[in-house]
């Protein structure tokens, strides 16, 4: 099962509703240990990174350690933000540092929050958007953004280029929200359900 990890930044009902239609099963981890038994693990999040002081350092430990021994991990919108080292939004806080970089407001040369469907470019060969044409157009809503770097693989322009979709090895980020991206959301969350799957044994003739 996929760990939805709740920790008060936002209603999490939307996200829960494109889980079921991807074919998820899910469950809302009430402590750090439940997390060793998940075959997957999704940080959800709107608004402030301050918002992210909840996820405590036992909470952060079991991420990383579950991480670290291969379990994929999917940052939505301000859970992509909390992979990286931190944000200015609250420049006390810690993110993961799983992902090098500091997320940052986006300029204001246009309305800010970037709120709406804009398109996504993507940059590298990636897994989790193995089923989702390039150019494919998705649902955003948020001020702050994560900087292109090497784990960026789809980028967004919006007052600037910044990184809408993110991954390293098994850790995924999205800066949009799948669940409400209509065909292309959907399919990212069915590519992320699948990467937890586990691989089948080859049969013996």
């Amino acid at each position: 099962m996929i760990a939805l990890v709740d920790y008060g930044a936002g209603n999490l009902t939307s996200v829960r509703k494109g889980l079921n239609a991807a074919g998820a099963s899910i469950f809302t981890p009430a402590t750090p240990g439940d997390l060793a038994s998940a075959r997957g693990i999704i940080i959800p999040g709107v608004g402030h990174f301050g918002s992210t002081r909840a996820i405590d350092e036992a909470w952060r430990q079991a991420i990383l350690d579950a991480a670290g021994t291969g379990t994929p991990l999917l940052g939505i919108c301000l859970g992509l933000q909390f992979l990286f080292e931190g944000s200015t939004e609250a420049p006390d806080v810690r993110g993961l540092g799983i992902l090098r970089g500091h997320c940052a407001l986006l300029p204001p040369t246009q309305k800010v929050p970037h709120v709406g469907w804009n398109e996504l470019r993507i940059v590298q060969r990636s897994r989790l958007l193995a089923d989702v044409p390039d150019g494919s157009q998705v649902y955003f809503t948020h001020s702050y953004a994560a900087p292109v770097t090497d784990a960026c693989v789809a980028e967004t322009a919006y007052t600037t280029r910044f990184a809408a979709v993110v991954e390293r090895g098994n850790v995924f980020g999205v800066q949009f929200h799948p669940e409400k991206s209509g065909d292309a959301g959907l399919r990212i969350l069915q590519t992320f359900v699948r990467l937890t799957s586990p691989v089948p044994l080859a049969t013996k003739c």
